[in-house]
Order: C-alpha cells, then sequence, then structure tokens
C-alpha cells in the first residue's frame, strides 16, 4: 500500500513491500543485505530496518505480468530523498483485486476513488 499512499491513496500501512526481481529461492541475498545495513530479519521475506519500519520482500506479485513488464511502466516518485519506481494505481488495483483477501478488498475503494479523482483533476487542466 505504501506506493498507493505515495499516489495520494488516503490510507496507512504497517510496512513498506519491495518487489525484489530475484527468484524467491535467492531471498537469503537481500536479508544478507538488510543485516549488513543494520537491519533485523523478522521472517524469510520481512526485516525490520534500524529505525522501527518493516518491509517486506515479494518476489512475485499475483495479477500482473512479470517483473520486467510492469517496471517499464512504474512512475518514478520521490520517497525518502530518493527516486524510486512504483506500480501505477490501476496496476496496484489490479493485484489487489486479483489476491482478493481481505485486507486487499478493503483497500479497493480508496484506490477507485483517488484515480476517478486524479481522472477528474487531469481531465481540468
Amino acid at each position: 500500500m505504501s506506493a498507493a499512499i505515495l499516489q495520494g491513496v488516503p490510507a496507512t500501512t504497517l510496512d513498506t513491500d519491495l518487489w525484489i526481481d530475484l527468484p524467491p529461492r535467492q531471498y537469503i541475498r537481500v536479508l544478507n543485505l538488510c543485516v549488513g545495513l543494520g537491519a533485523t530479519i523478522r521472517a524469510n521475506t520481512v526485516v525490520e530496518l534500524t529505525d522501527g519500519a518493516q518491509v517486506n520482500f515479494l518476489y512475485e506479485v499475483h495479477g500482473l505480468r512479470g517483473f520486467q513488464a510492469e517496471y517499464q511502466t512504474a512512475r518514478r516518485l520521490r520517497w525518502l530523498g530518493r527516486w524510486v519506481r512504483v506500480l501505477p494505481l490501476e496496476r496496484i488495483l489490479a493485484s489487489k483485486r486479483f489476491v482478493g483477501r481481505p485486507k486487499d478488498l478493503a483497500h479497493l475503494p480508496l484506490i477507485e476513488e483517488t484515480i476517478r479523482l486524479r481522472r477528474r483533476l487531469a481531465r481540468r487542466d
């Protein structure tokens, strides 16, 4: 949800999901990098940073195309002083619809409304 929040969706989240372009069996490489930067491992795909922030590493995202295809259409945004690529709201919406967990379904109306408002504002300009 962090990417959606960065794009104006009025919500909160407890962690940040990062999609990593590595096979899932190579997760230890990512964890070793994080530990080297001072993070604490909480699970095979979750670390806690030194500031207490939780990061969840995803190695595949259901309901979307592959990493490279999605990366090509990702938006560049500033986050914590750095430029990052994030999935556009429409792609986040597609993934959440596909996965269909209760917490994902709860976010759908917020994302949909933000998309509608952004389109309305774009038509005004």
